[in-house]
């Protein structure tokens, strides 16, 4: 029998926080039958579309069921309503089922913020999308909150980063009940060669070191993502970008907090950490991304494994 996935809908819910674990569901060979559930019958989503034929909240859900809760586009805002409040009091009467663990919860972005308003994390261990991390904390003191992670797995529980993190967490749940070959079939229709797992940051190095306005440290930084397995020499990549070494070291430091060789090695590990889970052995991973041998690649990532943990 396909098992049951219960989309909790909310006003302003995010668009792709619903479509993107649905269509991976839909996707998996008959395997699960979605409905859709909250206290009014139409929502406007992020995108200002209008979600309709929403069934009204059960007082329990069968079995087996999986209960997803998508984000919405202002948690501050959409979750001071009378429906958010009519969500909340419906989850805490769904906490005995989850503990026992005949209904498994899948919270996507901010969707772990309504479920910590409805006391569903205390002591669990779970993430969320890193703008609504601080929040998340001072919601629920007594979550052990993952920082940086794209999901998070703790008994029938699960959590996930903002938006697309919930496709990742949709293929994994698929992976988990129907099999790799389901969820690779998935990945395939929908054009999603590379499934993260739940020890990726979030903010990938690709992305992480982005948020500044220097030309100068860009320009260095496209080099290295250009070519992240060359031996970037401080003096060749000042010379590519006009610049004396010592002034782009400093540049490094000052906007980013690292230094121009950590930065680079971060992209490396990206690099063989996605060609492991493509199914590359270790050794090749690590001479592909530059590393001189699978070693070297294992104390680097454990270098930055040590600073996400900090």
């Amino acid at each position: 029998m396909p098992q049951t996935v219960w989309f909790l809908t909310l006003p302003g819910v995010m668009a792709l926080d619903v479509a993107g674990p649905a269509e991976a569901f839909t996707l998996a060979d008959g395997n699960f039958t979605l409905r859709y559930i909250g206290p009014q019958e139409n929502v406007l989503c992020s995108t200002g579309m209008t979600i309709g034929n929403i069934e009204p909240l059960p007082d329990t859900l069968p079995p087996e069921s999986l209960l997803v809760v998508p984000g919405v586009y202002d948690s501050r805002s959409c979750y001071d309503t009378p429906q958010a409040k009519q969500a909340r009091d419906w989850l805490q009467r769904q906490q005995a089922a989850i503990q026992t663990q005949t209904l498994t919860l899948v919270c996507v972005c901010s969707g772990a913020l309504l479920a910590a308003q409805a006391g569903l994390l205390n002591g669990i261990q779970c993430t969320t999308h890193h703008d609504v991390l601080e929040r998340m904390k001072a919601t629920a003191p007594q979550a052990v909150i993952r920082e940086n992670r794209v999901f998070v797995e703790d008994g029938s529980i699960w959590t996930s980063a903002g938006i697309t993190a919930g496709i990742d967490l949709a293929l994994h749940l698929i992976t988990r009940l129907c099999g790799a070959q389901t969820a690779l079939a998935v990945a395939r229709e929908m054009v999603v060669w590379f499934r993260r797992s739940g020890d990726d940051p979030q903010l990938s190095p690709w992305l992480r070191y982005r948020n500044h306005l220097h030309p100068a440290i860009h320009r260095a930084q496209d080099a290295m993502m250009a070519h992240p397995e060359h031996s970037w020499s401080l003096g060749e990549l000042a010379t590519r970008v006009h610049v004396s070494s010592r002034h782009l070291a400093r540049l490094f430091r000052q906007h980013l907090g690292i230094s121009v060789r950590e930065y680079h090695e971060q992209l490396r590990v990206g690099i063989a950490r996605q060609r492991q889970q493509q199914g590359e052995a270790a050794e090749k991973a690590a001479l592909a991304a530059g590393f001189s041998s699978a070693r070297q690649l294992r104390r680097a990532r454990q270098r930055w494994d040590d600073q996400l943990t900090k």
